[in-house]
């Protein structure tokens, strides 16, 4: 159901009740049949079919994250991973585009409003984004002169607006310098009309996704129309939501994503073993000693990650919800090891469930085919790096962490 932009305060007690949580997973939960069916054609054409996406718009899922004062949902973190793992144990691609695209609402929360409605305004409204390390904005008279090139553009295909992330330099070339004299970045952000596309994704998993590559050369953009992400001072929303980076969001439903493949694997490893007699074998697989023993563990240590990053992402919540509840060091590192743990101990689970259902998997057909392949895509990502357990364990002992991935 569509909600119209509104001035109440955060604890809005229609918005924030458990009744309305339950809702908002519920709309996903009804949404996975139509997901399941339409999965061939999300592969086939590496992009998620015009009526798919009109009813995720419908159900408002790509508005999880949008401030209410935008029309948005401003769900709590935990609603939020519920929705995107429901989604990706149907289709691992759509729940991604859904992760991404809340990771990248959040930026309407600095926004001057009438620009925030502007970018985000239609209901059908997306902004995605990629990363563009070599991309420049000179400062110039009302804004800035955006060029480069931005590649890893999840959802880019459907969206209505890009941002454009940029280093700054003044109009004389020099880098313009912020805090502790680091060069400072800003994004832009741009109609999805106005861009140069060059389609990049021919990739082994999360095809779905179209994360392809856009383009500008020396364009205008104003300077209402950029923000510095995730930097407080510039934030215009009061809810607990805006007191956590856009990473942390991106960590939290990259994990949910691969939960919820897992879960997927698993389930239809358990089916294919009660039936499946192998080769040479007299008993199905459901009695073999090894794949019994084999399941029982992945299945605890994939429950037991799942477990532990909703604890923690639950008291992260409770304590930054506080009237005066900020995000702290502690809770950065608590949730970087726990989405990192959550997502190899998925790989781990859907690892098991492709090698033990033998040749059956090996099948393009197959469920587990395209699950095997998409979950390790997403272990290539930045979200799963392993050197995100070095940078935790450095923390726990004593150490400063590096900051920038966390």
């Amino acid at each position: 159901m569509d909600r119209p932009a509104t001035e109440q305060p955060w604890d809005a007690p229609t918005l924030t009740s458990p009744e309305f949580r339950s809702e908002i997973v519920d709309r996903a939960r009804a949404l996975t049949p139509h997901i399941a069916g339409l999965a061939a054609d999300i592969e086939r054409e590496r992009r998620l079919p015009r009526e798919l996406l009109d009813a995720l718009h419908k159900a408002q899922l790509f508005r999880l994250l949008l401030p209410r004062s935008q029309g948005g949902l401003e769900t709590d973190s935990v609603t939020f991973f519920h929705v995107i793992e429901t989604i990706a144990a149907a289709d691992a691609s759509v729940a991604w585009c859904l992760a991404q695209a809340a990771g990248c609402a959040t930026a309407a929360a600095y926004l001057a409003p009438a620009v925030a409605r502007e970018v985000f305004g239609d209901p059908r409204a997306v902004v995605a984004w990629g990363p563009g390390p070599k991309a420049r904005a000179v400062a110039v008279e009302g804004g800035y002169r955006a060029t480069g090139t931005w590649s890893f553009a999840s959802g880019c295909r459907h969206a209505t607006w890009l941002g454009a992330h940029c280093l700054l330099f003044e109009s004389d070339g020099q880098p313009r310098l912020g805090e502790g004299g680091k060069q400072i970045e800003r994004t832009m952000f741009v109609p999805a009309t106005e861009v140069q596309w060059t389609d990049i994704w021919s990739v082994v998993g999360l095809r779905g996704t179209a994360s392809d590559q856009f383009a500008l050369t020396d364009r205008f953009v104003r300077a209402d129309h950029s923000i510095r992400r995730d930097f407080q001072p510039e934030c215009r929303e009061p809810g607990p939501l805006y007191r956590m980076p856009s990473l942390a969001y991106y960590e939290l439903g990259f994990a949910a994503v691969a939960l919820g493949i897992a879960r997927a694997s698993l389930d239809i490893f358990i089916d294919l073993a009660r039936t499946k007699v192998p080769r040479g074998m007299k008993s199905p697989v459901r009695d073999s000693p090894t794949m019994q023993s084999g399941l029982a563990q992945v299945e605890v240590r994939m429950r037991a990650a799942r477990a532990y990053l909703i604890q923690s992402a639950q008291q992260i919540w409770q304590e930054v919800a506080k009237p005066a509840g900020a995000l702290t060091l502690p809770h950065r590192m608590t949730s970087r090891g726990a989405s990192t743990h959550a997502i190899h101990s998925a790989r781990e689970a859907v690892d098991f469930a492709y090698q033990a259902s033998g040749a059956t998997a090996i099948f393009n057909s197959h469920p587990l085919e395209r699950r095997f392949r998409d979950m390790h895509t997403v272990t290539q990502q930045l979200q799963a790096r392993l050197v995100h357990f070095e940078n935790v364990g450095a923390y726990l002992l004593g150490g400063e962490p590096d900051l920038a991935f966390v």
